[in-house]
């Protein structure tokens, strides 16, 4: 489905430049904007993306598939625009980190039955043009989060259309999925950049760290745009998420303050019993995957 197609994808950043390095590959015509218009003549050089769209996304009228590579704020924006112009598409999707505004957007414009609210859980603290690859995708999980009106043949045409790219889908409601998303995505991304913060006040660059502390602040390298909006859009999801990670960070601070090394030996034991467990769980879907 992706050769002889024209897709259109609003921002070449990590994901969108990402996607169309992908697309084209595999024989898309891409056509693309994004707000930075040295990225555009940047992905035209390179030969990804064949025209420029206007930023009144006129000649969206034209393409097959159009994705919204935005943070989740301006994906909601462009809904209404995006009704307007894509009047030939047949399968509009997003690729925010958040879904149920994106999804009640969706339907409020009227595109509902055309919509697939899609989360790729692939990524990098690295973002812009540059940051892009092709192989991004490969074997990934991908979530896909339809609207109440979705109709069957734009879900399978999702599917397909990462499955071209070697990715594995799931479908679930946006409601799910961004709970879910609040514990195991938007937590660490947050409890990362929480530590840098810590580190700079303490006035420790990330050079001083040990590889397990640059692992663990990687990701405050990420779009503070992009964050800023999941933070907001979810805000509820995730104040659950970090009030539990607040009390076991209490309880062990209460434990080290205390000398109680009874009590910090048992939490650093569950802590490992967990990663070993589920280490050996993510090992075995790779192998399966």
């Amino acid at each position: 489905m992706i050769a002889d197609s024209t897709i259109a994808i609003m921002g070449l950043g990590l994901m969108g430049g990402s996607l169309a390095r992908a697309v084209a590959g595999r024989g898309a015509r891409v056509v693309a904007y994004d707000r930075n218009a040295d990225h555009v003549e940047q992905a035209m050089r390179d030969g990804i993306v064949s025209a420029a769209l206007g930023r009144d996304l006129g000649g969206l009228e034209e393409a097959d598939v159009v994705v919204l590579a935005l943070p989740v704020d301006a994906t909601c924006l462009a809904m209404p625009l995006l009704a307007r112009r894509a009047t030939k598409a047949r399968l509009l999707m997003d690729l925010a980190s958040t879904k149920r505004s994106v999804v009640a957007c969706a339907e409020a414009a009227g595109v509902g039955e055309r919509f697939v609210g899609a989360h790729p859980l692939a990524g990098s603290h690295r973002s812009g043009w540059g940051a892009a690859r092709a192989s991004l995708f490969e074997s990934a999980r991908v979530f896909l989060c339809p609207t109440p009106s979705t109709a069957p043949a734009a879900l399978r045409m999702a599917e397909q259309l990462w499955h071209h790219l070697h990715a594995r889908t799931e479908a679930m409601s946006a409601e799910v999925h961004d709970v879910e998303m609040a514990w195991c995505s938007h937590l660490p991304h947050i409890v990362a950049s929480a530590l840098a913060r810590t580190l700079h006040e303490a006035g420790l660059p990330r050079s001083a760290l040990g590889s397990g502390g640059r692992d663990m602040t990687r990701l405050a390298g990420s779009s503070t745009a992009m964050w800023t909006a999941i933070a907001t859009d979810n805000a509820s999801a995730i104040t659950e998420a970090l009030t539990s990670f607040e009390a076991r960070l209490r309880e062990l601070k209460e434990a080290v303050a205390s000398r109680d090394a009874t009590r910090i030996r048992s939490m650093l034991e569950t802590g490992r019993e967990w990663f070993a467990e589920t280490s050996a769980q993510a090992e075995g879907a790779d192998a399966a995957g």
